[in-house]
């Protein structure tokens, strides 16, 4: 009965039953009708669930059945797809390959008609070479032919010769009563006295005749050239020196683990030697621009007191762009000074960049602006055009401004530049011969070589070191002793003069203007030096006796 019951109340249709059924009849009778109630229900639940299982089960059947006519479907498009892949893949090799080989075939029909045509021109240069060699042999074969004709002739003529030559020498023996050698050794000397004497007298009365017209002109157009321009000079050096406050701040300025010096050298290329020297750092670099740069950040940061990688960054930016300033101002400032206008705005870049440069510790901008002006003096006193050869002094070193960027010497540079930016021919020319790598063509390119040496050899204008010095004095000491004759060298005047003393019984006064002059060359073809060099023969007679 509890097993009934408990069976009825998993149905709900059956509990409910059996609920009314009790309400109803209650006892027996209810529950009697109860399990009628509760078999019928599971009947017909068991039916129901039978049903849903077949239904589901048919719509599973269905759906699978879907499934697999979709999954046909979609293989049969996909191999269809596929295969119309594969064909047009392989239709596209094909077409390559078809071009390739036509492209092929034509590359090699080309080579074949390249090759026959080169086939062609050899065989018809070989058979002019052939008929050339054909006809070159026939015309050695006539050289040849007259080659020993004449041969014979000049044997004929030189037995003839010899045979009239010793009849006349036996002749001038008997005459002169001399041997053949002593009679050549005789002429020799005579003829060497005579042609010594000739040339020296002839050199003397040239020179005394150029200087007599030559001198005196240039003098005084050399004077007039230097007085109107008294320009001051000053020596350079090649390193900048930077004060500190302190010696704490040469720490500061290292940085921690060297960081700030590090930082500054990378981002001016400058190299910052800080040694014992006492609050005083020293910067070192080959591009004086750059070195102008280090020098400004530097001062700023000095001053700032602020000193790390971020701030050495902006002070380093903010000191190139017042060097460009700078730069900008000085070419404006020698232009206007020299009176030369319409340069191109790169080439007054490059003039203010000079400011920086110096050459044996000159100012190369100050020695341009002193060329411009003696070169528009000389100019004007020889009746040439003083415009250009004022610019042509202001341009002769431009070169200098791009001798730490570019290779070569600044006189290379210099014809360069010029030429890019479209200067005059004659100007570009002054600039190449101004230091004689070309012989100087023009009136204005030998002005400027003149006006370049005069600005060169004004004492104080340059200096060199001590090394430089004692070597060029010991070369012009060694070319003086090296010619034969010379007894004693001594260069003074800081090595622009020479005193040669030469032995009297070797040397004579004639032959003392040739040996002069000799060294004088030599001494130009072989040595660089500023200015000029005079050579001062000095020779002295003695005679000795002793009383007794």
């Amino acid at each position: 009965m509890l097993c009934t019951l408990m069976m009825a109340m998993s149905d709900p249709i059956a509990v409910i039953a059996i609920l009314i059924a009790l309400i109803a009849g209650g006892g027996v009778g209810a529950l009697v009708s109860a399990k009628k109630a509760n078999k019928k229900g599971f009947e017909e639940g068991v039916a129901h669930r039978k049903m849903e299982a077949e239904a589901a089960i048919g719509s599973a059947e269905k759906e699978a059945e879907r499934i697999r006519t979709a999954a046909e479907k979609e293989a049969n498009d996909r191999k269809k797809a596929a295969l119309v892949e594969a064909k047009d893949e392989i239709f596209k090799l094909r077409s390559e390959a078809e071009r390739e080989l036509k492209e092929r075939r034509g590359e090699m029909s080309r080579q074949e008609r390249r090759i026959q045509q080169k086939e062609e021109n050899l065989d018809k240069k070989t058979d002019q070479y052939e008929r050339r060699e054909e006809a070159l042999q026939n015309k050695l074969h006539a050289a040849d032919e007259k080659l020993a004709e004449a041969e014979a002739l000049k044997k004929a003529g030189a037995e003839e010769l010899d045979k009239m030559k010793k009849s006349q020498l036996d002749i001038l023996e008997r005459i002169s009563e001399f041997s053949r050698e002593q009679a050549r050794e005789y002429l020799l000397t005579q003829m060497d006295a005579d042609l010594t004497h000739e040339k020296a007298v002839k050199i003397t009365a040239y020179e005394q005749q150029v200087k007599t017209s030559c001198d005196e002109i240039a003098r005084r157009h050399i004077s007039l050239a230097i007085a109107k321009c008294a320009a001051e000079q000053v020596s350079e050096v090649a390193v900048s020196v930077v004060p500190l406050p302190n010696d704490e701040m040469k720490g500061r300025i290292i940085g921690r683990e060297g960081r700030n010096i590090r930082t500054l050298e990378t981002l001016t290329g400058v190299d910052l030697i800080i040694d014992d020297t006492p609050e005083a750092i020293t910067l070192s670099c080959f591009d004086p621009v750059r070195r102008e740069v280090a020098r400004l950040a530097l001062e700023k940061l000095i001053v700032d007191g602020r000193i790390h990688p971020a701030s050495i960054e902006e002070k380093v930016d903010k000191a190139r762009r017042d060097v460009e300033k700078r730069i900008k101002q000085e070419g404006e400032r020698a232009i206007l000074e020299t009176n030369v206008h319409g340069l191109n705005p790169e080439l007054v870049r490059l003039l203010g960049r000079l400011t920086f440069r110096t050459s044996y510790r000159q100012n190369v901008l100050n020695h341009s602006i002193e060329v411009s002006m003696l070169s528009g003096v000389l100019a004007s006193e020889l009746g040439v055009d003083a415009n250009m050869a004022r610019r042509a002094g202001l341009l002769h070193d431009i070169g200098k401004a791009l001798t730490a960027e570019i290779e070569g010497s600044h006189v290379a540079i210099g014809v360069d530049v010029c030429r890019k930016y479209k200067e005059n021919a004659d100007i570009v020319h002054a600039i190449e011969a101004h230091h004689n790598d070309v012989e100087p063509k023009t009136v204005i390119a030998c002005i400027v070589q003149a006006a370049d040496a005069i600005s060169a050899a004004r004492p104080g204008a340059r200096s060199e070191n001590l090394e430089s010095y004692i070597k060029r004095l010991q070369k012009l000491e060694e070319i003086c002793t090296s010619y034969e004759g010379v007894e004693k060298c001594f260069a003074i005047q800081a090595g622009r003069e020479v005193r040669v003393m030469v032995k009297p019984e070797i040397i004579d006064d004639e032959k003392m203007i040739l040996v002069a002059r000799e060294i004088a060359k030599q001494i130009e073809d072989e040595m660089e030096y500023p200015g000029q060099i005079k050579v001062n023969l000095i020779r002295e007679s003695r005679a000795v006796e002793v009383a007794k």
